[in-house]
Order: C-alpha cells, then structure tokens, then sequence
C-alpha cells in the first residue's frame, strides 16, 4: 500500500509526521532521515548542547518510541538519491524503491561553507547546522582557546557568545560594514556589539577573511586588511542555503527554494514541501523563512492537505536568539522599512528597535523586553500601527496603542 513518504528529519519533519498521523490514523507513513538520531531541536545545538547544559536525548524532539507508538516508520541514516514522480516513488542509495501516496520534502538547508582554495577544507574549520557539526568543534571548546568566526549574523554571534562564555579567545571578522546588516537596524546591531566587546570578544567590521592558513589543520588566517593572526579552530557562519537537490532533479519549480503555494503543495499536486526549503507566498510577496516556527506551522498546513484536507497557511512570522544573559525576540519581518525608533526597556540592557514603512508597522527587534515584543506581535498581527512618537515616548503605556 502506498503511503505518506517525508523526506526529511528535521524540525518540519518531525512536525508534519505527527500531525499527518494525528488527522490520518490509517495510511503508512514513513519518515526519511540522513542522521543517525531521530528529529531533534537544533537551536540548542549552539548554545546549551556545546556548553554541556543539555544532554543528547533532551534535544530530541520527541522519544524514538513515539514513532513506533504512532505506526511511523523511521527510517535513520538513509538517503533518497532520486524522486521519481511517474511511478510516484522515492529511490534510496542502495536502489531501494518506496511508493508514495503523497510525498513531502522537509529537506532543510545546509550551510554555505568556504571554498578549498582558501582553506575551506583544513582540518578544524567547522560550520555550526547539525549534531555532527557541534560534536566536531566541542573539543575545541576549552579555555585559552584561539577561535575564529566568520560571519557577523545571528549565526556567528550565537556562537561567539558561548565561545566567549566558555572562555575562549574569540576573533570575529565580518566583511560588511557592520554586524547583522542584512537582517537588522544598526541600532540592533549596536546594541550586540557592545554585548559581545563587554564580553571581550574582538568584532573586526568591514574585514573579511583572505584565507586561513595550515597544512592539515587550520593554525592561523590572514584577513583583508593583510593582518594577520593564530586561530586553533574557525567557525563558518556565512548564511545558509535552502536544500533544494533533490527537488531540482524531480523538475519542481525552484523560487529561492522549493516554490510552493499557500497550501503547501508544489509544481506537482502529489508532491508538497515546508520548511527552511520551500519558499511560500506571504502578502503578495515570495519568502523563504528559516526559523523554527516556521517549520511546524507550515508542516501541519502541509499535512493537512496530504490528509486530503483543505489549509492554507498564513505565516506569522517570529524569530528568536539567545547570547549571554540576553534574549532577543523578533516580531515581523522588516524588509523594506524606511525608519525606526527605539524605545528604552524599564531596566538596564532592555530595549526595542521598532521598524516602520510610512505609517505602516513592519517589525520588533526586543532585546530582553518581551513586553514590547508581545504588543509589537499583536500589533504587527492585528494590522495595527501606533505613531512612531508615541511609541517612542518612554512614558506611554504600549498596551494603550492596542486599540
């Protein structure tokens, strides 16, 4: 009997399997996965896991039995090599040939990584996106230690932060003019520099990296600026891109990943996709967004529909990030703002950056507020948009501006 195949184990994954069961008791359902562990949470992998806060199994997403408890067969260390969409089934490494009902790809992405020629592949240079990845570089995670980070977003600073907190002497170098300039406001951006110097991390702006020196095993980097300095390891944290292989040779149609529609489903009605691989349509726009929430709302739109339902998904987009002792909450999305005001916390280290487009409220950067950040969300969600004076001035009450 064919069933439900998903082709991915990650967070969407794991997310659509579970819904899919809950709203089909029936057919099979089969999860792929390319690791050797079940679905697990992978903000921690950076922050608690690396500091020795949190045990493997607690990354999990749910126990391995659930999955047997739920008739989903988990199939770990396995790999699709091709989809074919005739016969309607997926051909694993090996030859092996499972028929689908429905398909899904919960593929994820992978991270963009350095080139050879520049010393991308010496031994000790390490990009931060999956299990391996992280136990890789924890040997290197002891005091004294001379870490390298490439890449000013939230990927590199995450993992600056708890290379810092650990002890390590960390150099990071962006090439941009500042940290965080595609994604956040230079006031974001000023607020973390001062965070990560407090903490003694070295931020070089505008240097990029040269190469990185060593026979076998990274020892040292020569940057942009001709400086150079001794690394014992580097970590790559250049962006991430949406793994799209598989989808690319079964002929779906790719928009800067898998192209769905609102439902989930992709150039082939058998076929769906959710996740940080698919991009999605969102208020006349196409996005892909990476993020956790992302990932399991639109798994469950998708198993919906798999399930022979009718959904649509309406992102509401939220984002997070952990470093040191501040957690910084996003609302929205703050593509195309024209400007921004910045409202003071009630304490010391709080504060948000609101972004507005005319009139118009886009998105919330709340660095240890998450009362700015909870109006700013059901601000942002509701359609509503106070003046930016009035949300400036420190004296006004934010849950007044509701409506």
């Amino acid at each position: 009997m064919a069933g439900h195949i998903v082709i991915g184990g990650g967070q969407a994954g794991a997310a659509l399997v579970a819904k899919l069961r809950q709203v089909d008791p029936d057919t099979p359902i089969t999860l792929i996965g390319e690791e050797s562990v079940p679905p697990y949470q992978r903000p921690p992998l950076s922050k608690k896991y690396l500091m020795g806060e949190m045990e493997l199994e607690r990354l999990f997403l749910r126990p391995e039995r659930f999955y047997a408890e739920q008739n989903i067969t988990l199939r770990l260390n396995a790999r699709v090599s091709s989809i074919d969409r005739t016969a309607c089934q997926v051909v694993l490494e090996g030859g092996e040939h499972l028929s689908y009902r429905a398909l899904a790809l919960t593929t994820g992405s992978t991270p963009r990584t350095l080139p050879a020629a520049v010393g991308g592949d010496l031994g000790g240079v390490y990009s931060v996106r999956s299990l391996a990845h992280i136990d890789a570089m924890a040997q290197g995670f002891t005091p004294g230690a001379r870490c390298l980070i490439v890449g000013g977003g939230y990927i590199g600073l995450e993992a600056a932060a708890v290379a810092a907190s650990r002890g390590l002497n960390v150099v990071l170098v962006e090439a941009m003019d500042r940290i965080l300039q595609r994604v956040a406001a230079s006031e974001t951006a000023s607020y973390f520099r001062d965070l990560h110097r407090a903490h003694g991390v070295d931020i070089r702006e505008g240097t990029g990296l040269k190469r990185l020196t060593g026979d076998t095993k990274v020892t040292g980097a020569v940057l942009s600026d001709g400086t150079s300095i001794e690394v014992d390891f580097a970590i790559i944290g250049i962006g991430i891109m949406p793994d799209v292989t598989l989808a690319e040779q079964a002929g779906l149609e790719i928009d800067n990943g898998i192209r769905v529609d609102a439902g989930s489903r992709t150039s082939d009605p058998a076929i769906f996709a959710a996740g940080d691989c698919a991009s999605f349509p969102y208020r006349g726009n196409r996005i892909r967004l990476e993020s956790v929430p992302n990932a399991i709302e639109q798994a469950e739109v998708a198993a919906l529909n798999m399930a022979g339902q009718s959904a649509e998904y309406g992102a509401k987009p939220w984002f997070w990030s952990d470093q040191y002792d501040v957690k910084l909450q996003i609302a929205g999305l703050n593509t195309g703002y024209d400007h921004i005001v910045v409202r003071p916390g009630a304490r010391e280290q709080t504060q948000s950056v609101w972004y507005f487009k005319g009139a118009q409220l886009l998105a919330v950067d709340a660095m240890n507020d998450p009362r700015a950040y909870m109006v700013g969300k059901r601000m942002i969600e509701g359609n509503i948009s106070p003046t930016a004076e009035a949300v400036g001035n420190p004296d006004t009450d934010l849950k007044s501006l509701m409506g």
